[in-house]
């Protein structure tokens, strides 16, 4: 036949290429097809006398010999058929002095492909059979099982009806994700904005810390893409630009904390690591709580909501890091510079702008109380104690 010349059993779109999407050709047992089956070998099947529906039962089991072999039931329509097919083939082909004729094997067809291809042996007429492997190389018990698979839920009258269809072009999903960066970039820009005006000079730590999440976030991408095949969707897009908030949640709460310290009237250097006390069991419950949410989304979550929510685990985990190893390390360091340290109007740290009760705690003068009747020495430790007079 025509189609068989045609049928390239190496292109693994063979079945598609040679019937399109007409699928009553391929999947017919009334039709006469050629095929294929997994080792690449050409079929030619003549029209099925024995259909799925007509088996009964279908097991993997060990024989006599302790190899693993099928062992199938069929109804009284599939036993008739089946042993009208057998007899004629055995006699014809097999009995005959040709046993190697490839007309003395029938198939077994799942979606218009060959699963298997026995030899027939003997008629089989009592309504059950046996399928063994080749002698060389016998059945594995996870070839015979899965054969008998085929036989047993491959007969399952199922059908299947399209009840959605959402087709995205290239340039829309392109579209898609140009418009979720450009939303991110916004976002960022918003913050740095934010982060300037409110905290001043401050804003340099917290932008800085923005930057390294971004870069390290990035770098995660990339790495995971190129060894481990992740692929960055318009879903995990949302993740990165949640993660904007996460990063900026912490240094808000490390920032206020700092803030309160100096209105306290603590010198700088005190206030950055009893705010950083304060504010470090914060962070860290925080970003557990996203990190748990994101775990467990990303466990009982399908499809593409798992990239957001493996985006959203791993920016949390970069945050931390950024939080610990950046931001609170440099907010030390800037408190040892004159800008900072002296709480210049500019530096976000000014305590006459933050309402600050006193100057700087540790350079703060204590008022001496003065005494009558005699001298005391300004390092006094207590006020003089006065007598009332007698009446």
């Amino acid at each position: 036949m025509a189609k068989f010349d045609q049928l390239n059993c190496a292109d693994k779109n063979w079945q598609a290429k040679l019937y399109g999407n007409n699928s009553n050709e391929w999947d017919n047992p009334g039709s006469q097809i050629v095929s294929c089956d997994p080792q690449g070998v050409k079929y030619v099947l003549a029209t099925s006398p024995v259909i799925g529906q007509e088996i009964t039962s279908a097991s993997a089991a060990l024989n006599t010999s302790s190899q693993w072999v099928i062992n199938f039931n069929l109804n009284g329509k599939g036993s008739t058929a089946f042993a009208n097919l057998t007899s004629q083939m055995f006699s014809k082909y097999y009995a005959s002095g040709a046993p190697t004729s490839v007309l003395d094997q029938f198939a077994i067809v799942l979606d218009g492909k060959v699963v298997s291809a026995p030899d027939i042996q003997g008629a089989i007429t009592g309504g059950s059979g046996q399928i063994s492997g080749p002698t060389s190389s016998p059945f594995s018990q996870t070839a015979a099982t899965k054969l008998a698979n085929v036989l047993k839920y491959g007969a399952l009258p199922l059908t299947f009806h399209t009840q959605d269809v959402l087709t995205v072009s290239p340039l829309l999903g392109s579209a898609q994700l140009q418009a979720g960066l450009i939303a991110a970039e916004i976002g960022l820009l918003l913050v740095v904005i934010y982060s300037f005006l409110y905290y001043r000079g401050l804003g340099l730590v917290s932008v800085s810390s923005l930057v390294i999440a971004a870069a390290l976030s990035y770098l995660s991408v990339v790495l995971l893409s190129r060894y481990e095949g992740f692929t960055l969707s318009l879903y995990g897009v949302a993740g990165l630009i949640v993660a904007i908030g996460i990063t900026a949640d912490s240094f808000v709460v490390y920032f206020e904390r700092l803030r309160d310290e100096v209105r306290e009237g603590r010198s700088l250097r005190a206030a950055v690591e009893r705010g950083w006390t304060r504010a470090r069991r914060t962070i860290l419950v925080s970003d557990t709580v996203s990190f748990l949410a994101a775990a467990l989304l990303y466990i009982i979550a399908i499809g593409d909501v798992k990239g957001f929510a493996f985006t959203l685990g791993m920016t949390t985990l970069v945050d931390v890091l950024v939080v610990f190893l950046f931001t609170k390390p440099m907010v030390t360091l800037l408190a040892r510079t004159k800008f900072y340290g002296q709480g210049h109007r500019l530096s976000g740290l000014d305590p006459a702008r933050l309402g600050a009760r006193s100057p700087w705690r540790g350079s703060r003068r204590v008022p001496v109380r003065p005494v009558t009747g005699g001298t005391a020495s300004a390092t006094s430790a207590a006020p003089a104690r006065t007598t009332p007079k007698e009446a």
